[in-house]
C-alpha cells in the first residue's frame, strides 16, 4: 500500500468522527493546526506565522487528495481550503486589528 492510499484511509477515518460532513473535519482541522503551530512557533495568534502553516498544510491535503482520486476535484478541494482557512483567517485578523480583543483591563470595576 502507497502512502497516499494510507493517507487517504487515515482522513476516512477521521472524518467518521466528525458529526457531520467532512467539512467539520475541515474547520476542526484548521482551528487545531492553527494553535497547535503557534505553541510550536512561540507566536502569538495574531502573528502571520501559524495561519501560513495552515495554508500550507491544507494545500499538502489536497495535494495528497489529487494523488489519491488521480484530478482534481476543483469543487471539493475550493470548500475544502474554504472550510479549513475560514476561522483562522478569520481570528487571526480579529485579533490583528481590533486591539481591544489583547489588551487587558486592569480595573474591571467600570463598565
Amino acid at each position: 500500500m502507497t502512502f497516499p492510499q494510507r493517507y487517504e484511509q487515515a482522513i476516512i477515518w477521521i472524518v467518521s468522527l466528525c458529526p457531520a460532513p467532512d467539512k467539520f473535519a475541515h474547520t476542526y482541522a484548521g482551528l487545531l493546526l492553527w494553535l497547535i503551530a503557534a505553541l510550536v512557533m512561540r507566536k502569538p495568534l495574531r502573528s502571520p506565522w501559524p495561519l501560513l502553516v495552515v495554508f500550507v498544510l491544507e494545500g499538502a491535503n489536497e495535494g495528497m487528495d489529487r494523488i489519491s482520486h488521480g484530478s482534481w476535484q476543483w469543487h471539493d478541494t475550493l470548500r475544502d481550503m474554504a472550510a479549513t482557512w475560514f476561522w483562522p483567517v478569520v481570528l487571526t485578523a480579529a485579533l490583528r486589528w481590533i486591539p481591544f480583543l489583547t489588551q487587558s483591563r486592569r480595573d474591571t470595576t467600570q463598565i
